[in-house]
């Protein structure tokens, strides 16, 4: 007698199986109903394609390697090449290899079109005066915050068809797909249930199946957004960062006048530029994500639920987010004014750090070491008190805003979601589907049931759409305060770059910065003073102590002039004014255009030692490029070590290229020395 197998198919193969065979069936029902014509030209449009793609590939990696070989004879730090638009392209090592980028500086007209946006916009811009908010202006969110941040958006994303719009895009399309995935969550959601309740095991399976397939499209839709959001966050520090250091570094001397003349961002602007310009580049991406998509959750899911519970559901979800923005709103501290303020005092601990490295050795010479402890002591206190005070105002609102978004919604949800149940005639398609289904007692429990547990996960995406809503209005705050800084910092910049320094309405100072008549000429051939008062400028809107009350002098090509005189009586300030870092209130200042071997050349008081090699020591303020471009050699470059009493350094230190952090490297002797030898 023969033995019979015991083996059987799984109903999980008998799916597969069947999902195979079927759209195996499909796709030959449609070859079959296709026309030759059709499938030649599908046969060609591949077959171009395959081969355009095999070219385009094959170019690209002709085009990477021959940027690596370029790059490669061009790696150090400070090595560029100049185009011919004024751009500039560096090579930096990455990876295996190097990497090009492409840095174009700011044009001049971008500045002049921007400058209206942060000293004197026009009246269309929303404002009613016509006037740009001060940058004082206590940060919230009203109208000023609004005028500075779309003020901040010009400079981020220029123009329509940039890199930063098609993020935004990019983003924006997966935000639409993931609110798309979540009603496709809550209705396959809703069928396991109602299948496991049936006790149909074939369809239980199958919804699992595309559960999973679900899933894993989803899991990829989330870490797409978090990673688009990441990438326009750079993106927009990109932006910023290259249009302040534009600003901030040009032969205007903005990065010395913005601290020793204007004073309108305290002690300087490393806090603004590092730290509170990556906090507002982070926000600003976020609210992409964290107001934009919560919005669209909201519309989409009120009108699924409408649809399902009627419109008494509607007309409750409506008025409960007013009630809940209402009670939020009005129990809300004042975030954006409290992050300002921290912003500020972290600041001043970080610049009372910077100030002791920078002076380290006078410090220990005079002993100051208990000194310089109690300043950075008393100022981290103040600055922990108010971190502490921030804390316990965000613990009493974070207790009312966890309790309402979380549990009084979900409360409310239930009640919502029982309507087609208690309330058929007021319950939508749910309502309607309860009553026709009233004679089979089965099929209505089953639909119950699916229809609640839809509506349930409606409910849950609702809320947390709403909730995160809610949270944004704390972020909004924030952002504002993260806005107005980095708003402050630019619209300084702006001033100090167009010395827009106007009569204040009480009255003007002597000598202060809106009383500047005097006129620097540059192209003679010499330095020539004509009844300039020599003054000690004051910080705006303040004016200056005069030095020297008119002073008139002529130097010549080849002359020479030696000014000596009691400390404080301005020796040094008629170099500071010469060299433009000081106004010229009155009178003529006449001086050679170009800065360097064929102009006029100026010795600072303290040596300065740039970062990168010991070529760079030597050759600074140019760079390598500008060496070969000038036709100079290392055996120029070691003459002008010798002729300084320098030249044992390359052999002492290891060669040209040796980087090391020359300040602690050099003997004070040898750093004086380097500051006459450097060309």
């Amino acid at each position: 007698m023969a033995v019979q197998s015991t083996l059987r198919h799984s109903a999980a193969e008998d799916i597969l199986v069947a999902f195979i065979d079927k759209y195996k069936k499909l796709f030959r029902e449609r070859i079959r109903k296709t026309s030759r014509r059709t499938k030649i030209l599908a046969t060609l449009v591949l077959a171009a394609s395959i081969i355009l793609g095999a070219e385009g590939g094959r170019r690209w990696w002709k085009r990477r390697r021959q940027e690596k070989e370029q790059g490669r004879k061009l790696v150090r730090t400070n090595s560029w090449l100049f185009n011919k638009d004024g751009s500039r392209t560096i090579y930096v090592p990455y990876k295996d290899g190097t990497s090009k980028v492409v840095i174009r500086p700011t044009k001049p007209l971008t500045f002049e079109a921007h400058r209206r946006l942060f000293l004197n916009p026009p009246k269309v811009s929303g404002l009613s005066d016509g006037t740009v908010p001060s940058a004082q202006t206590k940060p919230g969110l009203n109208l000023a915050f609004l005028h500075q941040f779309l003020s901040l958006m010009s400079i981020m994303i220029p123009r329509w068809t940039s890199k930063e719009a098609g993020l935004l895009v990019s983003h924006g399309a997966f935000l639409m797909l993931r609110t798309y995935l979540s009603l496709v969550v809550a209705r396959l959601d809703g069928e396991i249930v109602r299948d496991l309740v049936a006790g149909n095991g074939r369809l239980f399976l199958w919804g699992i199946v595309k559960w999973c397939g679900l899933g894993g499209f989803a899991s990829y839709t989330n870490s797409m957004i978090k990673f688009l959001e990441s990438k326009v966050s750079i993106a927009f520090r990109t932006r910023l960062t290259r249009y302040i250091h534009d600003l901030y570094l040009n032969d205007n001397l903005n990065y010395y006048k913005l601290s020793n003349l204007d004073g309108g961002v305290g002690q300087g602007a490393d806090q603004f530029i590092t730290q509170d310009l990556t906090l507002f580049c982070a926000s600003a991406a976020n609210l992409y994500s964290s107001l934009g998509k919560p919005f669209v959750d909201l519309c989409v899911f009120n009108y699924q639920l409408y649809r399902s519970l009627g419109p008494l559901a509607l007309t409750g979800l409506l008025s409960n987010y007013f009630l809940t923005a209402s009670i939020l709103r009005r129990m809300s501290p004042p975030f954006g004014k409290l992050k300002a303020v921290e912003g500020r005092k972290e600041g001043d601990f970080r610049s009372l750090h910077a100030r002791l490295i920078a002076n380290a050795e006078e410090v220990a010479f005079y002993g100051g070491a208990e000194m310089e402890k109690t300043f950075l002591n008393k100022e981290f206190k103040s600055l922990k008190s108010w971190m502490e005070g921030i804390y316990m105002l965000k613990i009493r609102y974070n207790i009312l805003e966890d309790f309402i978004l979380k549990y009084s919604w979900s409360a409310y949800g239930y009640l919502l979601s029982s309507l087609p149940v208690f309330l058929p005639a007021w319950g939508g398609l749910g309502g309607a589907s309860e009553m026709a289904d009233g004679a089979a007692k089965g099929g209505r429990e089953r639909n119950r049931m699916k229809e609640f547990i839809t509506n349930k996960r409606l409910m849950l995406s609702l809320a947390d759409a709403g909730g995160r809503m809610m949270y944004s209005i704390k972020d909004l705050a924030e952002l504002a305060g993260h806005t107005s800084r980095v708003y402050t910092l630019i619209a300084t910049l702006h001033r100090v770059h167009a010395n827009a320094y106007f009569p204040l309405p009480t009255g003007n100072e002597l000598y202060s910065l809106s009383d500047v008549q005097g006129t620097m000429q540059k192209g003679f051939d010499g330095v020539r003073l004509e009844h300039v008062p020599i003054v000690a400028p004051g910080l705006w809107p303040h004016g200056g102590d005069e030095l020297i009350e008119s002073l008139s002098l002529i130097v010549r090509r080849g002359e020479h002039l030696l000014i000596s005189g009691p400390n404080g009586i301005g020796k040094s300030a008629i170099a500071r004014v010469v060299g433009g870092l000081w106004p010229v209130y009155r009178g003529l200042v006449s001086r050679p255009k170009s800065i360097g071997e064929d102009g006029i050349m100026f010795l600072p008081q303290r040596p300065y030692l740039t970062v990168g090699t010991l070529r760079d020591q030597v050759i600074y303020p140019d760079g390598e490029v500008d060496m070969r471009l000038k036709r100079k050699g290392e055996d120029d470059l070691q003459r002008a070590l010798d002729a300084a009493k320098l030249g044992y350094l390359p052999d002492r230190e290891g060669g040209w290229d040796t980087r090391k952090e020359w300040k602690d490297v050099l003997s004070g002797g040898e750093k004086q020395r380097r500051r006459v030898q450097r060309r």
